[in-house]
């Protein structure tokens, strides 16, 4: 697997929100969001844009604690589809533009210290997978680049088995004792690349994650945006574009286990 670089995640976190934008303009605000249970477009949309205006007043002020989410500047909606657009885009200019200016400074990054461009990362992954709800809501195509869905399991999966979780978020009874869940990432037909292969364990200390092939209760298998989906609950966990081998209901239990 080939972590993107900077610049993708950059170019990712303009094009999602461009493609929201989009979509908030054409469609009617209350319109809801299945994949967001409760949220519409309109309360889907406002998060996109206020995540955005967070994160930038994180990294442009160089925070080493927690900045509360609704202190940041310019956080309200326009309440006109058009405005509301505009307001999604330059949001997303912001956030780039701050971790670009940042570079490797260090800031808070959900308890820890690290370089500004921690937020590349995140805020590419966190736009574009709201992006695609917006899109599954609106009956839009969902298209996702292959690097980028194998990067979005592998930040998720850090997330997940993550020790500074414990305590917050224990995600440990996801799994049964002593079981492995092997997950792998198909290569996109169009190209060479080879597939991107991860193992979550349950052990006496809880999960542990070890990237590459290896021994596991049960194994899922597919294009890396399918399994992506899968993983974060944007689509069932029988979809056909997966393949599920030994003990599908450690799968079933996984997902129950892991909310996004």
């Amino acid at each position: 697997m080939r972590q993107p670089s900077t610049d993708v995640y950059f170019d990712e976190i303009r094009a999602s929100a461009a493609r929201l934008a989009d979509i908030v303009g054409a469609h009617d605000p209350d319109l809801p969001v299945p994949t967001c249970p409760d949220w519409t477009l309109r309360q889907l949309a406002t998060h996109v844009g206020r995540v955005h205006r967070w994160a930038t007043e994180i990294i442009a002020t160089r925070a080493a604690e927690r900045v509360p989410f609704d202190s940041a500047p310019d956080g309200k909606n326009p309440a006109a589809p058009a405005d509301s657009a505009a307001w999604l885009v330059a949001g997303a200019e912001r956030v780039v533009d701050a971790i670009a200016a940042a570079g490797d400074d260090p800031v808070w990054a959900f308890g820890r210290l690290a370089p500004a461009t921690f937020w590349a990362r995140r805020q590419a992954h966190e736009t574009a997978m709201h992006r695609i709800d917006a899109e599954l809501a609106a009956g839009r195509p969902v298209v996702l680049d292959a690097d980028l869905a194998a990067d979005g399991i592998d930040e998720w999966l850090e997330i997940v088995t993550s020790p500074r979780n414990r305590g917050r978020h224990d995600l440990t009874e996801a799994l049964p004792a002593g079981t492995a869940l092997h997950l792998r990432a198909t290569p996109d037909s169009r190209r060479d690349d080879e597939a991107a292969d991860w193992i979550v364990r349950r052990t006496a200390d809880g999960l542990s994650l070890q990237r590459g092939p290896g021994d596991a209760d049960a194994s899922v298998s597919g294009p890396a945006y399918r399994l992506l989906l899968a993983l974060v609950r944007r689509i069932p966990a029988d979809d056909p574009a997966l393949a599920v081998t030994g003990d599908a209901a450690l799968f079933a239990g996984w997902l129950a286990g892991t909310p996004f």
